[in-house]
């Protein structure tokens, strides 16, 4: 199954809670909205790229834990992005700093905020195009450092706040340069 495009903005705005609502029904797809007010019907997943994407996950989490620098999010994530979307990137990460700054209402909702670094695994459905779109439209809205993961090519593109994209091919391993301190992704089993 591709991912679907329903342009609702001629039809309808829909406020956060509606948007929350759709996605509680439809619990078995991801959900995004774009700032141009399109719903974005992800699939769920093949084995495969769940599997990958867990072990991205882990890493992430494991090193959060143990640096306690930030806060450390899955694929079922939704950020308000500054420019209006709801996106959900596969992992993400902000810093204490900011999570600090979050009222107790903006942690249980969709976090109005765009994360400082983001991880997108292209899977089966993916397009390539679509997710690099996504790319730029999280640095647009502040990210500052985001990995586009193609499994299928081994290839990455590696993007930074207000610098050209960078495109490595096979890495084995990707720092978390200054954004995340001290953490290294292991590669080989993405590769594998």
């Amino acid at each position: 199954m591709e991912t679907i495009t329903l342009n609702l903005s001629s039809v309808v705005e829909l406020s956060d809670e509606q948007f929350e609502t759709i996605a509680l029904a439809n619990q078995d797809i991801r959900l995004e909205l774009t700032a141009q007010g399109a719903l974005i019907i992800m699939p769920p997943t093949g084995g495969e790229t769940g599997q990958k994407n867990l072990d991205i996950e882990g890493q992430l989490w494991l090193w959060n834990r143990e640096q306690k620098l930030g806060k450390a999010f899955n694929s079922s994530t939704g950020f308000r992005l500054p420019n209006g979307a709801i996106r959900s990137p596969d992992a993400s990460w902000i810093s204490q700093e900011k999570w600090d700054n979050l009222t107790l209402e903006q942690r249980k909702t969709f976090i109005p905020l765009c994360p400082d670094f983001v991880v997108e695994l292209v899977s089966e459905s993916d397009s390539l195009k679509a997710i690099q779109d996504k790319m730029q439209e999280y640095l647009n809205n502040g990210l500052q450092l985001g990995w586009l993961i193609n499994p299928k090519t081994q290839i990455v593109e590696i993007y930074r706040y207000q610098q050209k994209r960078e495109i490595l091919q096979s890495p084995q391993t990707l720092s978390g340069e200054r954004i995340l301190v001290n953490f290294v992704l292991d590669l080989r089993k993405i590769w594998d």
